[in-house]
C-alpha cells in the first residue's frame, strides 16, 4: 500500500495495568472507506483516541500523513487536527445552539471567513446531509437519526483529509441506518477524504467499505482484507463475528475467577 494517509506500526496502550490495544498494525490508504470493525469493548474508539493524539500510545508508531503523532507538541497536534475531523458516537451537539450554528461552530473557531460565507458553507454542507430545512431547530427538536446527521454535516465543515466515524450506526433504525451508510460513501467521494469508520455492524461497513479490519477482544488485529475476504474467511473468530454465531472463540463472560468461588460457596 503506498503512501498511506494512516500508518499504525506495532500500537500497544494501556489504561494502567489493564491493556486495550496489543501491537496494532494497520494502514489506511488515501481516499478510501476503512472499516474497523470489533465487538464492544476490544478498543476501536480507544485506537481512535490514539490517531487523533488524546492517548499516547506506551509503544509504537502512529503516523498521519508522514508526520508522527506522539512525537507533535501541542501546536503541531493542534494544526494536524484541524485536517481531520471526528463523528462521535451520539453526535455530541451543543443542546443550546441551533442546526446551522452547530456546523457553523467549526467555520467560526478556525477560520476568518465573513458570515456570507460562513452561511453559504452551512447550508452547503446541510443540504449535503439533507436538512438544509431544519436549520433553524435545536438538537431537541430532531429526531436522533437526524442529530447524527447534523453531527456529520458539522464534521465535514472545514472538508477534513481524515473522517473518522466512532459507530456512526449505533441506536439508528434500519432506514437511518441505511442513509447514513449511503452519505458516509457519497461524501467520502464527493470529498476525496479518506473515512475511518468504527462499528460492529457487519453489514452497514461492508456495503461501503473498500477496506477492513477486525479486532478482537483482546486488542489485537485478526484479519484483514476487502469485504468479500472477510466474508470468505475460515478463521474461527472472524467466522463467528461476522455470522453473529453465539458459539466459538469469543466468550461472552469477561475473564474471571469461578462463579462459586466469588460467591464464598465452599467446594
Amino acid at each position: 500500500m503506498p503512501d498511506p494517509l494512516v500508518d499504525v506500526q506495532s500500537v500497544n496502550f494501556s489504561y494502567g495495568r489493564r491493556p486495550i490495544l496489543k501491537g496494532i498494525t494497520m494502514r489506511v490508504p488515501r481516499g478510501k472507506v476503512v472499516a474497523i470493525m470489533g465487538g464492544s469493548g476490544c478498543g476501536k474508539t480507544t485506537l481512535l483516541r490514539v490517531l487523533g493524539g488524546q492517548l499516547r500510545p506506551q509503544a509504537g508508531t502512529v503516523i498521519v500523513d508522514g508526520e508522527p503523532v506522539q512525537g507533535l507538541d501541542r501546536e503541531g497536534l493542534y494544526k494536524l487536527r484541524r485536517r481531520m475531523s471526528m463523528l462521535f458516537q451520539f453526535g455530541a451537539l451543543f443542546t443550546d445552539l441551533t442546526v446551522f450554528e452547530n456546523v457553523a461552530f467549526p467555520l467560526r473557531e478556525h477560520t476568518t471567513l465573513d458570515d456570507t460565507m460562513i452561511r453559504d458553507l452551512v447550508l452547503m454542507k446541510l443540504d449535503a446531509v439533507g436538512l438544509r430545512g431544519a436549520r433553524d431547530l435545536l438538537p431537541s427538536q430532531v429526531s436522533g437519526g437526524m442529530a447524527r446527521r447534523v453531527a456529520l454535516a458539522r464534521a465535514i465543515a472545514l472538508d477534513p483529509e481524515l473522517i473518522m466515524y466512532d459507530e456512526p450506526f449505533a441506536g439508528l433504525d434500519p432506514i437511518s441506518m441505511g442513509v447514513a451508510a449511503n452519505l458516509i460513501r457519497q461524501l467520502n467521494h464527493a470529498t476525496g477524504s479518506t473515512s475511518l469508520v468504527v462499528s460492529h455492524d457487519v453489514q452497514e461497513c461492508f456495503e461501503i467499505a473498500d477496506y477492513a479490519y477486525l479486532m478482537s477482544s483482546g486488542g489485537k488485529v485478526v484479519a484483514h482484507g476487502a469485504p468479500d475476504q472477510l466474508r470468505d474467511s475460515d478463521d474461527p473468530e472472524v467466522r463467528q463475528f461476522i455470522r453473529g454465531e453465539p458459539d466459538g472463540p469469543v466468550r461472552f463472560h469477561y475473564p474471571a475467577k469461578p462463579l462459586a468461588e466469588d460467591l464464598g460457596v465452599p467446594s
